[in-house]
């Protein structure tokens, strides 16, 4: 368990009530969308619910934040001390979500060591940052954090396992439920199964032990030739970065104070394997405050041979976007090796550009040129529509940036070869197909 950086953590569950009203969304969703949290809110309706126990993004700059985790930590010592928690349970819970899009993704929920988790770029821990992870998010969400007696998991882990070994094995092993829910705003539903840490845990050592071996020999070609070489590469980090960089941070806290087996070490996690058919990667597009149409294309204009068109409608462009970009003409002296929709009240452009790669890596540093010392001028959508809607916005000046579609295959090799991915590089799945927040560990 220590080599695979894994931990078997107590597991709180709620006693009673409705999961529905339980479970919420991870907090980095709908950061532009105030509205879908209100509306959370209405049906939570003040029953029992993980709303009241994390800080929604979009709320973040608002004046009251510092009171909202003055709230978030009292409530969850409210949880905690007045029954809404079962007893805990030692293991780990087997996951199968069905979504909107796709049906039975699998996962794990189990935790892991920080000690074996990393996220500056050089770094090349067991467990790896895929994108870059930007210090000056980390303060805020540390807060929260900091002397919080409760933590609730949004962090995917990705397993490299093209036989899908793990996943369906351990499927094969339960039988009853720990809980079974729709979930709300119609995200799908989510099912449970408690896996007994004494019962179960050698075939998932097993399955994992044999991942890790085979990452030496793929990732580490050092080590394949008989060299002492890095370590192996057995986790990357899909979905929630920023939060699992937090929660680093807060345990190289304690440890400066001479800690070294604080519950703050481990942190709730679901692993998921990369291969698994029900995970789909999606691009997550760019939003560009106080810029227009023409600013932006301005922006854009500094890619390599760049060229641009004008596009007669969202539709269009939408098709063109999800094109293989070597199929649509560029400059006439070049072929394009990527392409951006841009959207602003009404106006479209396909913009090319013979920069090869992952699309974020040209256009993130034109885009933190722009921004300079205000971040904020760059906001980061999950969903084509919804950044369709927020670029016609008629009350403020904003543009869309659509990109292309991502292929997650060849993200271990290239991690394990180049390091993290520009940050904001890749979304699994559509917005409602997020994690939402429902099992619960104890940081007390």
């Amino acid at each position: 368990m220590n080599r695979l950086g894994l931990h078997i953590p107590s597991i709180l569950l709620p006693r009673t009530g409705d999961l529905q009203k339980w479970a919420v969304i991870a907090c980095d969703q709908f950061t532009q969308d105030r509205d879908y949290w209100e509306r959370a809110k209405a049906i939570a309706d003040g029953a029992p619910s993980t709303l009241n126990l994390i800080f929604p993004e979009v709320f973040l700059s608002d004046e009251d934040a510092q009171q909202r985790i003055t709230d978030i930590h009292s409530t969850m010592k409210n949880y905690l001390q007045n029954g809404v928690f079962g007893e805990p349970k030692k293991g780990f819970i087997y996951i199968e979500r069905d979504t909107p899009f796709q049906k039975k993704r699998r996962g794990l929920v189990a935790a892991i060591d920080l000690d074996q988790y990393e996220w500056h770029p050089d770094a090349r821990p067991l467990i790896r940052s895929t994108e870059g992870t930007v210090p000056e998010r980390l303060p805020p969400r540390m807060d929260i954090r900091r002397g919080a007696p409760l933590e609730l998991p949004h962090v995917l882990l990705l397993i490299d396992d093209d036989t899908d070994s793990l996943l369906p094995a351990i499927g094969d092993l339960v039988k009853d439920p720990c809980y079974n829910t729709q979930l709300m705003m119609d995200s799908g539903s989510v099912t449970g199964w408690f896996i007994d840490a004494e019962k179960d845990i050698d075939l998932i050592c097993e399955k994992l032990d044999e991942l890790y071996w085979r990452s030496h020999s793929r990732y580490d070609h050092s080590f394949a030739a008989g060299i002492a070489g890095r370590p192996p590469f057995l986790f990357a980090v899909g979905d929630g970065n920023h939060s699992l960089a937090a929660a680093k941070g807060i345990w190289e806290e304690y440890k400066r104070r001479g800690e070294k087996d604080h519950p703050c070490r481990y942190a709730l996690v679901e692993i998921e394997n990369i291969y698994d058919p029900a995970i789909q990667f999606e691009p997550i597009h760019r939003l560009v405050l106080d810029a227009g149409f023409d600013e932006t294309v301005s922006v854009l204009s500094k890619l390599p041979d760049f060229s641009c068109r004008n596009i007669n409608s969202l539709e269009e462009l939408s098709v063109l976007c999800a094109t293989p970009v070597a199929a649509t003409p560029a400059a006439a002296t070049t072929v394009a090796a990527n392409c951006f929709g841009v959207v602003s009240q009404g106006r479209y452009a396909l913009v090319e550009t013979s920069a090869s790669g992952i699309a974020t890596a040209c256009l993130q540093p034109l885009l933190d040129a722009y921004a300079g010392d205000k971040p904020q001028l760059i906001d980061y959508i999950h969903d084509e529509k919804e950044l369709f809607r927020l670029a016609s916005l008629k009350d403020r000046k904003s543009a869309g940036i659509l990109l292309p579609p991502v292929q997650k295959s060849g993200l271990f090799e290239t991690v394990a070869r180049l390091g993290p991915l520009p940050r904001k590089s890749f979304s699994m799945g559509h917005s409602c197909e997020k994690r939402f927040y429902l099992e619960c560990r104890s940081l007390i």
